[in-house]
Formats: structure tokens, C-alpha cells, sequence
């Protein structure tokens, strides 16, 4: 099949697909005697797996490791190693990002709960004295903010 038809079952830009050959990732292209790359059927296919690697958070390099030659060649164990690799990258992504947000409601906590009187100034001195002594004060319970300067 050629790219125009290989796009429009792939649902991906021809220039995407070329891009994907250009990479290694696509090996399986032939050229007619008019030039034309011809793809297979399993093309379709191919991309399709490419794309899902992409969207669960594999990198190019990373699918170019695990893509299999042919088809009917799957590295089983290979295959398995890497999505739990993958999981547990996410989950270690997952934990920072949680203590990060934690962190940050502390510190959005720690400016909206300014003492009256309090300069701009002596409340960002104030804040930033937490920050670098504790990493961020610990949340506490929620209440409403209230609007102020600074």
C-alpha cells in the first residue's frame, strides 16, 4: 500500500510516517520501480504499536530496542521486563509529583496564612526561612484563603 493509504488507516501524517521510517522504525518499506514506497500490511500495525509505546511513555530509542524484526519473533521476556521497567518509573514520577504538590499546598498555605502587620518583604523572608529549613511546612487543615497582597 502506498503512504496516502497507509495515513489514512494509521490516522498519522504521511510526513510522521516518513519520519518513523527515517528512524529505523519501519523497516518493512519497499520501493516500487517508480519509486513509490509500497508498505506492508502490517504496517498498520506497526504504527499502531509504535504510537501506544509513545503514548504509555517510551521514547523512540526504547521502541527501536523492542521492536521485534518480524512479527512472528516476539522477545517475550524482553517485552515484559521493559513495561515493568516502565511502570515503575511511572510510579517512582508518581511519588515526586505527589510531594511536590504537597509541597508547594504548604508553601501556598504558609503565604496565605501571613501574620497582620507583616511586610511583603519580612512574609517572603518569612516563607522562605520554612522553606529551606523544613523543605515545606507540612499542610494543614484548609481553610478558606484570604485575599491579600503578597
Amino acid at each position: 500500500m502506498r503512504i496516502g493509504e497507509l495515513a489514512i488507516r494509521s490516522g498519522l501524517t504521511a510526513s510522521r510516517i516518513r519520519f518513523y521510517e527515517a528512524s529505523g522504525l519501519i523497516n518493512a518499506v519497499e520501493r516500487g520501480a517508480n519509486n513509490y514506497r509500497d508498505y506492508t500490511p502490517d504496517a498498520v500495525m506497526l504504527l499502531e504499536i509504535i504510537t501506544s509505546a509513545q503514548n504509555a511513555g517510551f521514547s523512540l530509542e526504547e521502541i527501536r530496542r523492542l521492536m521485534p524484526l518480524r512479527f512472528d519473533a516476539c522477545r517475550h521476556d524482553e517485552l515484559v521486563g521493559a513495561l515493568r521497567r516502565k511502570v515503575a518509573e511511572i510510579e517512582a514520577l508518581q511519588e515526586r509529583l505527589a510531594e511536590s504538590r504537597e509541597r508547594l499546598h504548604a508553601i501556598i498555605e504558609t503565604i496565605e496564612t501571613k501574620p497582620e502587620g507583616l511586610s511583603c518583604g519580612d512574609n517572603t523572608k518569612r516563607v522562605m526561612t520554612r522553606i529551606r529549613k523544613q523543605g515545606a511546612p507540612a499542610p494543614k487543615t484548609r481553610r478558606a484563603p484570604r485575599p491579600r497582597s503578597c
